[in-house]
């Protein structure tokens, strides 16, 4: 498909096609030297010709002022002036004055969000009776009317001096059309892409309430992969409840349309886990390609162990949290730790200095997060128990009160034989989920292996009994060695009090009551998460030319791309499109490496040609196992995470913080007066007289 209409050179349309057919046969054929030849232009033809085009241009462009005020003067006088009434009328005096007063609101309101400033400043309780203190935002209007702002100044200069110049509704209203503002800047790059997945991080506390943080993966123009935090979601405590709300917020709310969504993951606390995975079985049930997967931001076995529904796993993972949380704040508390561990292998340095390393990272996330933990609770204990028995004033109260209740927490022998267990049972997924987190091919192979996995666990199910025996006796020897006392749970002999069974044992009681619903759990949660659907499109990985130079370009992505079908621009050509894309790589030069991953591909220079691959792969890399390559584009969870650690509870904002956290975001300042002013029309009206409304009037004014 060529395209002849420019009189310099022939060019490629931008649907063209690429083609493996021979196109030298010609150089064979003599009448082919005799072809004509594109005559080659002097610099004075050059320069006429541009002449002529702009001459022209300038002549289409006045034909075409002409011809509307032409028709501008006949739909005048066919409609007796109508349309100059429907002219925009130039704002009056009071309205512009009003407008720049708005304006510099929502610049102290978005100054506060970026720079993650509070609303509130002192509460009632911290000042004395009689003394009246303005919040944060009061402090900054009054600061900037100081610094010179007019617009301010006039509206405020009669106004009491302890009179609240915005009234708490009138903050909340404007920080609501903020937050939407912000966020739609973002939703309309998500729109302009189509296809996107949507990932909810760990429930978090914002003033006091539950909410859910949800955030979007979609490709932008540039051809990258960015995950993008957009807004938190209220929490309910019923699951039907809250698979209508989170639908109904980013359908109706947010403007989304799901039937673009390819891909849902849930990254949750224990306990939360359950709930969130009947929301995502609701939206597979009405959008069946919007794939339930694990998020790449997860180990798997992290992710599996928040999922088992035992309660005493899910202590062990908050009992896990809290050690590593202590540990991290204190710097002289690591010290102590990588003494202990000295003192406990001198015998092995090479072990000693690894798991010193492993305790200066998140090690709470890790794959083998079970593992270090057996490893390190000899050490832990001895740390705990020191500086818990610590005469002197070398450990604050703080520190000494909380190493008191984490050593008791970890010499319990329930939380003993519970980490042995997660250890083991998780040790058949600890690979998988590695190669899961890996390298492009990484995923692709691991996709083939989980067959592999699936039927080692069941071999576990099958023998459960034999493979108890032994992690039992694993936890029995590690309580020994802590000097912990093997019994049952007091929680269980306080229940059956006299009708103790005398057959129940330790080592019965957590066969029954954890290893054999751990085991038939993870077996479960692995086929949810890689159902059919899902393995299907990781097989389409071999699209990536390093993957399909692994197998020899003996690929077959067109069998598993039948999912896709109705995403690719040109579904009939896929298969030909395909075998030009292996052509391609197969017989490529000796200097051109295969790209590596997606990423690489999407950013070839001629991936435009391959229409159907480029829609392919755009739609694989969006899926939340596959991790975003370029961490630039991937801030947004890094910023919600600082975001939660360095503002206090009671002073979180849902709104402040989609502008903290989207801070390099563009925001239209007038778009956002404009939308003020229309949403509350009656407020605006109400304010022109120059003097703002106390508490009680905009009360009954809302």
């Amino acid at each position: 498909m060529i395209c002849r209409s420019s009189p310099y050179r022939t060019v490629l349309r931008d649907n063209a096609v690429p083609t493996i057919f021979d196109l030298t046969s010609h150089l064979n054929k003599p009448h082919s030297r005799y072809r004509k030849r594109i005559k080659e232009l002097s610099e004075e033809e050059i320069r006429t010709l541009k002449q002529q085009k702009i001459d022209e241009a300038f002549e289409r462009q006045q034909a075409t002022q002409e011809c509307k005020e032409s028709n501008a003067q006949n739909t005048v006088s066919e409609e007796g002036g109508q349309g100059q009434e429907e002219e925009a009328v130039p704002l009056t005096l009071e309205e512009r004055e009003n407008k720049d007063y708005l304006k510099s609101l929502f610049e102290i309101l978005i100054l506060m969000g970026k720079q993650n400033i509070p609303l509130d400043g002192h509460t009632v309780d911290e000042l004395p009776e009689g003394i009246f203190a303005s919040d944060n935002f009061q402090a900054l209007l009054e600061y900037r009317i100081n610094g010179g702002d007019e617009v301010l100044r006039k509206r405020f200069e009669m106004t009491a001096v302890n009179l609240e110049y915005c009234s708490k509704t009138q903050q909340k209203q404007m920080l609501e059309i903020c937050e939407s503002c912000v966020r739609e800047e973002t939703l309309r790059e998500v729109r302009d892409s189509h296809f996107f997945s949507i990932v909810t991080d760990e429930v978090v506390d914002i003033a006091g309430e539950e909410h859910l943080p949800v955030l979007v993966r979609f490709v932008d123009d540039s051809h990258n992969l960015r995950e993008e935090f957009i807004g938190f979601l209220p929490y309910e405590a019923d699951p039907d409840m809250l698979a209508v709300k989170f639908h109904t917020t980013i359908t109706e709310k947010w403007g989304l349309n799901m039937e673009y969504c390819r891909g849902q993951a849930y990254i949750v606390s224990s306990g939360f886990a359950s709930k969130m995975k009947t929301v995502a079985t609701k939206l597979l049930e009405r959008y069946p390609q919007a794939v339930y997967t694990l998020c790449s931001s997860c180990a798997l076995n992290v992710w599996l162990a928040k999922s088992v529904p035992v309660v005493g796993v899910s202590v062990a993972l908050g009992t896990m949290e809290e050690v590593y949380h202590l540990f991290n704040q204190s710097p002289q508390l690591l010290v102590e730790l990588d003494n202990t561990i000295s003192a406990l292998f001198q015998d092995n340095e090479e072990k000693g200095n690894e798991l010193k390393q492993i305790c200066r990272s998140q090690w709470t996330g890790r794959h083998d997060t079970f593992e270090v933990l057996v490893d390190l609770m000899q050490a832990l204990v001895l740390c705990l128990d020191a500086v818990s028995s610590d005469s002197t004033v070398r450990w604050s109260n703080f520190i000494t009160g909380r190493a008191f209740v984490l050593c008791s927490a970890l010499t319990d022998f329930d939380f003993i034989v519970t980490i042995v267990i997660m250890k083991n049972v998780l040790s058949f997924t600890r690979a998988f989920g590695r190669n899961l987190q890996g390298q492009t091919s990484d995923v692709f192979f691991a996709a083939g292996s989980l067959t592999a996995v699936l039927h080692s666990l069941n071999e576990v199910m099958e023998h459960i009994e034999v493979y108890h025996e032994f992690w039992f006796e694993e936890a029995t020897n590690l309580a020994t060695k802590l000097d912990v006392q093997i019994k049952l749970p007091g929680k269980l002999r306080r229940a059956q009090q006299g009708d103790f069974d005398p057959d129940m044992t330790s080592e019965n009681y957590y066969k029954e009551i954890l290893s054999v619903p751990t085991v038939e759990h993870i077996i479960q949660e692995l086929k949810d998460i890689f159902s059919e659907q899902h393995l299907k499109a990781l097989k389409c990985l071999s699209l990536v030319p390093s993957v399909m130079g692994q197998l020899k370009f003996n690929t077959s992505e067109e069998h598993h791309a039948d999912m896709f079908k109705n995403d690719l621009p040109n579904p009939d050509t896929l298969s030909a499109e395909l075998h030009c894309w292996r052509i391609k790589w197969k017989h490529r030069g000796k200097d051109i490496e295969l790209p590596a991953t997606i990423y690489e591909a999407l950013h070839l220079p001629d991936i435009k040609f391959f229409p159907n691959v480029y829609a392919l792969l755009k739609v694989l890399s969006i899926l939340p196992l596959m991790k975003v390559e370029n961490e630039k584009y991937g801030i947004g969870r890094k910023r919600l995470k600082a975001y939660l650690k360095n503002t206090l509870t009671e002073h979180r904002s849902s709104n402040l913080a989609l502008l903290n956290i989207n801070f390099d975001i563009k925001h239209d300042l007038d778009l956002m007066v404009d939308t003020y002013i229309k949403l509350y029309p009656d407020k605006v009206e109400f304010q022109e007289d120059g003097i703002p409304p106390n508490n009680s009037e905009v009360t009954e004014n809302a």
